[in-house]
Parts: structure tokens; sequence; C-alpha cells
């Protein structure tokens, strides 16, 4: 429509969304789907989170607080820092927003100017794509591919920087393939990025909580703390602590940076909510000995799940060490003719395949920027995860 801004047609819906919401229209229709694209965990809020949330409603705390969050949240935040990565922030650093989605939001809008470049490997999160576009910026994808376990090298990396980069944006545990980077890969990234100060780090470490393997989890600018003062460290209670829905995401950065996206957070949403916030505050401070099970359960259906889809006929997976999705190539269904005569030439259609024959909901690698291959969400149970590998294995053997 002709009133609508013409920064509309460069984006487009979360594919992520829009298929759990086709999922869970064919479900109330009656069908029988089992829907493997939601990224949020299965399991609910633990009880001392939700109770602490309870008592902020009992002594009042209904009110606007500050636009970058209550001052004991960001001290909490700060503490977190410093006992988990061993940084030093102060509450100045930090912002607190509406998921940590807004606090990517806030960083662009503040930081890209037409023209500006921002450097994001692929596969990578549907969202990162969209938001660069939005604000007239120009996304430059790095393909990384299977053979290098879906991660960005040093020497793509130094390739892809041109005096127009503003931005790389590095995500690990990684959405939509699970794999993280160690400490010896940070460090190699770490060596390009000096010689070219003029590159910001946005570093999403949103599943810092959830890997396996007995890896220890480091982040950037622990790594390699002469880059500190030009990262963004993007993390939130979502994924950790199985708070999707209480919308707090929060971002440690430079001072001058946070005050601008303070700014631009003061024209928009104001404060996250009072409430979700105090209960964000108890989850940080809280008895943490839960998520040692949550991982646990994470890792078994990962190892079932990556069994399963590899004894599947022309499916092949890696092993992710983190987050809870696997990526599974579709190369071998690509070309491959459907009960109904159709000839799969895509992995969205290998993804529409799935949910049509067998009730299958999977993201298509589309979204993701790297094809043929699907994302599969190992939050459900372990019934659940093995009746759609089955599903899927039943949809794989009909194809001809």
């Amino acid at each position: 429509m002709s009133f609508l801004a013409h920064r509309l047609s460069m984006i487009k819906p979360s594919p992520t969304l829009e298929i759990s919401a086709k999922a869970a229209a064919l479900k109330a229709a009656g069908q029988d789907v089992i829907g493997l694209g939601a990224g949020e965990p299965d399991f609910d809020t633990p009880a001392f989170i939700k109770e602490a949330a309870v008592k902020a409603l009992g002594r009042g705390e209904t009110k606007y607080t500050a636009v970058e969050g209550t001052l004991s949240l960001r001290k909490a935040i700060c503490q977190k820092f410093l006992t988990e990565n061993d940084l030093v922030y102060d509450p100045s650093e930090i912002i607190v927003s509406c998921g940590g989605k807004h606090v990517i939001f806030n960083a662009m809008i503040s930081t890209l100017n037409p023209g500006d470049e921002v450097i994001i490997p692929a596969p990578y999160w549907v969202s990162y794509l969209d938001i660069v576009l939005l604000f007239g910026a120009v996304p430059k994808i790095a393909q990384a591919g299977e053979e290098d376990d879906f991660k960005i090298t040093p020497a793509l990396l130094d390739q892809m920087i041109t005096p127009q980069t503003k931005w790389l944006i590095l995500n690990s545990p990684s959405n939509p393939t699970g794999m993280c980077y160690d400490e010896n890969e940070l460090k190699a990234i770490g060596e390009v990025l000096k010689k070219h100060p003029h590159v910001w780090i946005l570093s999403d470490d949103i599943y810092e909580h959830l890997v396996f393997d007995g890896l220890t989890f480091k982040t950037l600018a622990q790594v390699v703390p002469e880059l500190k003062p030009r990262i963004l460290i993007v993390n939130g209670v979502s994924k950790t602590y199985a708070m999707t829905g209480w919308r707090i995401g929060y971002g440690a950065a430079p001072k001058a940076l946070i005050a601008a996206m303070k700014m631009v957070q003061s024209q928009c949403t104001s404060n996250a909510t009072s409430i979700a916030q105090a209960a964000a505050e108890e989850a940080l401070k809280g008895d943490q000995s839960f998520l040692k099970e949550f991982q646990k359960i994470f890792e078994e259906r990962r190892n079932r799940v990556v069994e399963l889809i590899n004894e599947c006929p022309l499916l092949s997976c890696l092993r992710p060490q983190g987050a809870f999705y696997v990526y599974p190539s579709a190369k071998e269904l690509i070309g491959k003719k459907t009960p109904a005569g159709k000839i799969l030439t895509t992995d969205s259609e290998v993804a529409t395949y799935f949910l049509e024959s067998v009730g299958v909901a999977v993201v298509p690698g589309e979204a993701f920027g790297l094809s043929p291959y699907f994302r599969i969400s190992y939050a459900a149970s372990m019934d659940v995860l093995e009746e759609a590998c089955k599903r899927l294995k039943k949809a794989v053997e009909q194809l001809r």
C-alpha cells in the first residue's frame, strides 16, 4: 500500500515465527502436527523466579523504572559478568531491554548509516539480516559452510572487511546450527579484528549456558580483552531460564554506546516491564543448580536427534556443541520426487513436504542464509522428538 514506508519492502516477517504460526493453525484445525520450529525451551520458568515476580507485585513495583533498567538488576548483570565471564562492567555500561532482539535493534539504529556494512556469518539467526536492512546498511554475508563446522574462518573474515565495515556479528553457540567457537578460534578471529580498529563486534551470547560435551563457554571480550572497548555483548534470560515470554534481554558495552541505545529506547518502549525485571534479577542472583539439569536434558536430546537423523536415508547432520538446534543437510533430497509427483528443488519445498506429508514443522535453511539445510529445534520431550524423527524418516523413504 502506498502509505507504507519504503523500508518495509526490504524486510520480511520472521520465518521461524511464521512456521510456528502455520503449525499452530494446522493443529487448531485438528491436524496432528509436531512443531519443531520454535526457538524456546519447553521447560516452565523455575518456581523461585515466578515467586519473585509475585513478590514484586505485592510490593507495588508496578511503576516506570529507569529507561535502561533498574539499578539493582543492572548491578546483578554486572556481577554475572564478573562471576561467570571474568569481565568488569559498571551499571552505566549495561542496558536492559525487551528481549535480546530489542538490544540488537537499539544498537543497530544507534550506529548504522546508509552504506555501512555489517558482516553476518551464514547460517545466521533470521533477524540479524532484516534489522541491518531496515536501517539502510549493507549486510555482507560470509558463507560459513559445513566443511568449517558452520563457523567463519579468520581468513574469510579478513577478506570481507572493508573501510565501510562497521560491525561483525558473532553468535556462539549458534542459532541455527548449535556450533560454538572455542577459545583458540576466538583468539584467531580476535587477531584479525585487532588489525581493523574501525570494526565493532556484536557478540550474541544468548545460548551461553547451553553447551555440551564438557565445553567451557568463552566470550570474545574475555578471550581477547583488547577488543572489549568495541564489543557489545548481547544476552538475556530467555533461553537459559526458560523465560522467553518475560521479554528481558540485556546489553553490555562502552558507556557511549549504551547511552545512545538508552536514548533510542526512551523514545520507543521506555523501560522493560518492571515485574519481569524483578524476576530476571532473581534468576541471575538465585540458585543456579537447576541449569545443570536443563543442560543434561538438552544434551541427551541432542545425542538422540543427531543419531536418528544420521540413521535416516539421504539425511546427514553434524553434531553441535550447544543451543538446542540441529541443522541437517537436505542436499540428497533435492531433485527427488514426492508421492504426489512434485520434484523438490529447494529446502523450503522440503520443509513444506515434511509438514504436509507427515505433519512435522521444521524451518528451511533458506531462512538462515545457507541452503539446502533445515533447522530442527529439539526443545521438546524425547517421545515427541523420536516420533518426529520417525515421521521424517517415513517422508524421506517415500521419495523417489
